[in-house]
């Protein structure tokens, strides 16, 4: 890995620092590129949220072999880990491979690793494009996410995307907040919960299912239930389109009781090594998604380094198990979680 984010740290310049903790600080407001927006308030308390998280250390038991694997959403995945839906290779991180490049590399090297990866949308189309074949190419094994457009640019998005041969789809309706695209002329803003229905019901009838991203409160949580979502994404969008926002673990806990087990609750923010997975699990998620340092992999070392990511990953959440006393994901609760 240290191979990699060298290579990442010159392929990024002037976009992306690769810090040795990418906590949000040293890029905060810059939007494009990978930081938070404003102050980056937002950003950093995905990371301090999770920081704050401690565990109990048991070691008076026989999970000496760890089993992480686990089923989301009908996929059966080696560990409850998906690769977060970004795209804009170009403007947000250097422009030195492209877009096509970039992601080849998080959906093969996601299936390769034995989950799955999600691609992103955006302006301009080579965005969604490259997503596309990419899912294409790896037999519809990935998950298009499709930004909340106005008008008919959101159907026109599913029907592309569903020529993919993909099984689920998801809108992420953070990203409602990115004004740039309004004003590139391509507006996006948020849905009523009939409006995201009505994707629903679409997704259902094609025998697919749909992911809604972008969740931060309880009762938004069980909206997200009564329009028949399969499931959520907990998320902030990483830091970058509301200042001050909570960080995703802090409200995690509500959010997964909110749900009682009606859907699949999925998380995203400051996740960087197989512990955070660990803490997030715990806190009441199901599967976890990470954008920034599958960026990163991605970017330094194409397909390998986003397996080779995913492996230490795979490593440093199987020693965290042994270290907790959880033989398998569904051992990992609240018990493992230290409170005074």
């Amino acid at each position: 890995m240290k191979e990699i984010k060298d290579k990442a740290r010159e392929m990024m310049k002037g976009f992306c620092r690769v810090c040795k903790v990418c906590d949000g600080k040293a890029c905060a407001g810059e939007v494009p590129g990978m930081g938070g927006l404003g102050t980056a308030s937002s950003f950093k308390n995905n990371l301090s949220a999770l920081a704050e998280v401690k565990l109990n250390m048991r070691l008076l038991h026989g999970a000496t072999e760890p089993d992480c694997s686990t089923k989301v959403l009908g996929y059966d995945l080696a560990m409850p880990i998906m690769a977060a839906p970004i795209g804009g290779v170009s403007f947000n991180m250097g422009g030195k491979i492209t877009e096509d490049e970039y992601a080849d590399a998080v959906v093969g090297g996601s299936k390769a690793a034995g989950v799955i990866g999600c691609v992103g949308d955006g302006v301009p189309p080579f965005i969604h494009e490259a997503g596309y074949a990419a899912i294409d190419k790896n037999d519809g094994y990935g998950i298009p996410f499709i930004k909340p457009w106005e008008g008919e640019e959101l159907e026109e998005k599913f029907e592309k995307a569903k020529a993919t041969g993909c099984t689920t789809f998801g809108v992420d309706v953070d990203a409602a907040g990115l004004i740039t695209l309004r004003q590139m002329g391509r507006p996006v803003s948020p849905k009523k919960p009939e409006e995201i229905k009505a994707l629903i019901d679409t997704v259902h009838g094609w025998g697919a299912k749909f992911i809604l991203k972008g969740i931060m409160t309880p009762d938004e949580t069980e909206l997200a239930v009564e329009v028949g979502a399969d499931a959520i994404v907990v998320s902030n969008h990483g830091g970058r389109v509301l200042d001050h926002a909570p960080g995703s673990a802090a409200v995690l806990p509500g959010i997964a009781k909110a749900v009682s087990g009606k859907l699949d609750v999925i998380v995203d923010g400051g996740i960087r090594d197989g512990v955070d997975v660990l803490k997030m699990l715990a806190l009441g998620a199901d599967a976890v998604m990470i954008g920034r340092p599958v960026s990163i992999a991605a970017v330094g070392g194409l397909q390998e380094g986003v397996e080779t990511y995913f492996a230490t990953l795979k490593g440093q959440l199987l020693q965290a198990m042994v270290l907790t006393g959880s033989q398998t994901v569904e051992d990992i609760t609240s018990r493992v979680l230290f409170s005074e």
